[in-house]
């Protein structure tokens, strides 16, 4: 499922690199999902995957607003909403696992010296449990910017946070046009390239193509990332 990028010209000028979390380095995606169809099933209702698409990437109230609006459940505010899934959450988060090629990109990246960060839509509490058991890789990133950022004003498809984090590399901050974007949601693809970086995204195999546009590239899995086409170090053996 790699397509060719549309837009070849920025491909070699690639210098640092910007990762989305939940659902590209962290399999945490299923948790949401996992929760919020319980919560729905005590309404007689069903969470899909369009819904599903509206809310990844997006700050927790953002996204919990959207969800009620969305279901139609007027006896829950998205307040409401946030404690309920949050008791369950906090359960999961800490089984949290890295996605297929996640540990090889980052360390290959960080070996050869290329700026790396991650900048998502978790908030500090919630980054700390999914991360506790990976702390040694995260530890590679340059920087984190976090949702409860408070530079980051609006969450994704707003490009605050990959601007923030722009600005926060050694000498930044860095033209957007030699930056790189991980991305699993529409939305924070439509986020990166308002940033004006190039994003490569990454999808759930669940979610319809209809929302890989705007996308540079699209992978069946970071195993598929080809740094080499992006003027970045090539990987010296095959990631497995």
């Amino acid at each position: 499922m790699a397509n060719p990028t549309s837009c070849d010209s920025a491909k070699g000028s690639i210098t640092h690199v910007i990762f989305d979390m939940d659902g590209l380095l962290l399999d945490t995606e299923k948790f949401y999902t996992e929760v919020q169809e319980i919560i729905l099933a005590r309404y007689n209702k069903t969470f899909d995957w369009s819904l599903k698409a509206k809310m990844m990437g997006k700050k927790a109230i953002e996204s919990a607003r959207i969800f009620i609006e969305e279901t139609g459940i007027d006896s829950l505010t998205p307040e409401e909403f946030l404690v309920e899934r949050e008791d369950m959450l906090q359960s999961l988060f800490p089984t949290s696992e890295l996605m297929p090629g996640a540990s090889y990109l980052i360390r290959h990246l960080h070996a050869n010296g290329i700026p790396i960060c991650v900048a998502t839509g978790s908030h500090k509490r919630h980054f700390d449990l999914k991360t506790q058991r990976h702390g040694e890789l995260f530890s590679l990133m340059h920087h984190i910017v976090l949702g409860d950022d408070p530079e980051v004003k609006q969450g994704k498809p707003s490009p605050d946070i990959f601007l923030a984090a722009a600005k926060r590399f050694e000498g930044g901050p860095i033209d957007p046009q030699n930056i790189l974007v991980f991305e699993d949601a529409p939305l924070g693809v439509c986020a990166a390239k308002s940033a004006g970086m190039s994003a490569v995204m990454v999808p759930d195999p669940r979610l319809d193509s209809s929302y890989h546009g705007g996308a540079d590239q699209i992978l069946s899995s970071l195993l598929d990332f080809n740094p080499y086409e992006w003027g970045l170090p090539p990987f010296e053996k095959a990631a497995s």
